[in-house]
């Protein structure tokens, strides 16, 4: 019974330390954090996305110029994961939905699955080899960001695309006055 409970205990750690890569590739594309982004993948590691095949760092290069000049943002969200563990490799499915707003203020919808190979080598999971399955896409009309007009907003800071995004703050502070707009 403990050593039933201690594997489960390992495979659940296992999992998170996996599910954890998968949010630094996102991270790192989102926040144009290189580092963060190649600490998902193994040096070695190939990529399959779209009309890309090569290395993640290639990748990388391939991919921030589209992004940076053709795009005010990215949201690359994660949904659900299908790991499964394999000793030290483990084969993942991650649903994910991509969101852009592009530099016209279009916004492109996309959804597929990232379907991983992740091999771990001394002590760590990272992605050895990813395809990018793209299943569907969209672009819905576009509406400005909600609150846009309050003027105070950008006190606790703005969505940037850099280590100036409040989500790298330390530590994270309001610097916005208390107000109930349901009272004012």
């Amino acid at each position: 019974m403990a050593n039933d409970r201690e594997a489960a205990l390992d495979a659940l750690l296992d999992k998170e330390a996996i599910r954890g890569k998968l949010q630094a590739f996102s991270r790192g594309m989102d926040r144009f954090d290189r580092e963060v982004y190649l600490s998902a993948f193994w040096d070695d590691a190939e990529v399959s996305a779209g009309p890309f095949v090569g290395s993640a760092a290639d990748c990388w290069d391939w991919a921030m110029p589209m992004h940076r000049e053709g795009q005010h943002l990215t949201h690359h969200a994660l949904l659900q994961s299908n790991i499964d563990l394999d000793g030290d490799t483990a084969h993942v499915e991650t649903y994910y939905q991509f969101v852009a707003r592009n530099v016209d203020d279009s916004i492109v919808l996309a959804g597929g699955r990232y379907i991983d190979r992740f091999e771990r080598r001394v002590g760590e999971f990272r992605i050895a080899l990813r395809v990018n399955v793209i299943e569907w896409a969209c672009m819905p009309p576009a509406i400005p960001p909600p609150f846009a007009d309050v003027p105070d907003q950008a006190l606790n800071g703005a969505s940037a695309r850099s280590s100036d995004d409040p989500s790298y703050f330390r530590p994270l502070v309001n610097r916005r006055a208390h107000r109930d707009p349901a009272t004012n």
